[in-house]
C-alpha cells in the first residue's frame, strides 16, 4: 500500500501532523470524587501506547481539573517516552511559569485566559500583549522550551507573534468547528489557511486546537498548510468513554492520515 502523501501546499514542508492528547477532562472526572479514578497518568499512558505523539495539560490556578501533582507525574511518565512531547498550556502571568521552570517540557503554550475563565476562547492581541510576553517567551527559550502562542486566525497578527520570539502559534479553532456543516465551513477553512500561511511566511510553526473532532479534523489538516500539531481533549475524551482510549486515538490518527491522503486515494 502506498504511504499517504502530504497535502499539496506549495510552500509547506511534508511533515505529518502530530496528535497531542489533552487529558484535562480525565482529571475533571477524577476530581468529582476522592477515589483517584480515573487515573490521569494511566489515560496518558494508554494514549501514548496507542500512537499519540504528545500529552497536553492546562493546569489552571484553581485546580479544577489538572493539579500540580498531575503535571509532575506526567513529566516523570514521559521520561519513558522520549519520542513524545509534553505540552503545558496556561497563562504565563499566572501559574504557568512555575511549571515551566521546574518541568521544562518540550513546549509551553501561552494562553490569555483569566483565572476564572470557563475555557479558552480567544488568542493574544498585538501590539497590546507584546511587552509583557516578550520576556516570558525569552525565559522559556533560555530554558530550552519551545513557545507557542494561542492566536485567533488573523493573518496580520502572525508577524507580531514572531517578533516577540515565539516559535509557533496555536490557532484557536472553535470558530471553524462551530461552522462545520454550515455554509460558512468553506469560508472558515480559507480563513484558517490564510492565517497559517501568514504564520509560515513569518517563520513560525503552526499548531491548532479547540473543538477539533473526528468529523472536522481531516478537512482541517488537508486544507490548512503546515499544521505540525493538533491538541485535542474534550471530543477525544468524550469519544474514549464509548470507544476506549486505544480505539479513539487510532481513530484520530486515521483522520490525520485521511487529511494527508492524495485526493481520491483510499
Amino acid at each position: 500500500m502506498t504511504p499517504p502523501a502530504a497535502p499539496t501546499h506549495p510552500s509547506t514542508p511534508a511533515i505529518r501532523t502530530a496528535l497531542s492528547v489533552n487529558v484535562n477532562k480525565v482529571a475533571l472526572v477524577r476530581n468529582t470524587r476522592h477515589l483517584g479514578i480515573p487515573s490521569v497518568a494511566r489515560a496518558a499512558l494508554q494514549c501514548l501506547a496507542a500512537g499519540a505523539q504528545g500529552i497536553t495539560v492546562h493546569p489552571r490556578p484553581d485546580g479544577r481539573h489538572i493539579r500540580s501533582s498531575d503535571v509532575y507525574e506526567l513529566a516523570e511518565l514521559l521520561q519513558s517516552w522520549p519520542e513524545a512531547e509534553f505540552n503545558i498550556e496556561g497563562n504565563p502571568t499566572q501559574n504557568l511559569m512555575d511549571f515551566i521552570r521546574q518541568v521544562r517540557p518540550q513546549q509551553a503554550t501561552f494562553v490569555p485566559d483569566s483565572e476564572d475563565q470557563f475555557t479558552s476562547d480567544h488568542g493574544w492581541s498585538f501590539p497590546q500583549d507584546a511587552e509583557r510576553l516578550a520576556p516570558l517567551v525569552a525565559e522559556c527559550k533560555a530554558l530550552g522550551v519551545r513557545v507557542s502562542l494561542f492566536m485567533d486566525p488573523v493573518p496580520e497578527q502572525m508577524a507580531a507573534a514572531k517578533a516577540v520570539g515565539a516559535d509557533r502559534v496555536e490557532l484557536y479553532t472553535e470558530p471553524y468547528a462551530a461552522a462545520w456543516g454550515s455554509p460558512l465551513q468553506a469560508v472558515e477553512l480559507k480563513r484558517y489557511a490564510a492565517a497559517a500561511q501568514a504564520a509560515l511566511d513569518a517563520g513560525l510553526g503552526v499548531n491548532a486546537g479547540h473543538d477539533l473532532n473526528r468529523d472536522n479534523l481531516a478537512a482541517f489538516v488537508r486544507e490548512v498548510p503546515g499544521v505540525l500539531e493538533v491538541s485535542i481533549g474534550h471530543a477525544l475524551i468524550a469519544d474514549a468513554l464509548e470507544l476506549g482510549y486505544t480505539a479513539t486515538v487510532q481513530a484520530y490518527l486515521d483522520c490525520i492520515t485521511q487529511g494527508f491522503a492524495v485526493a481520491g486515494d483510499s
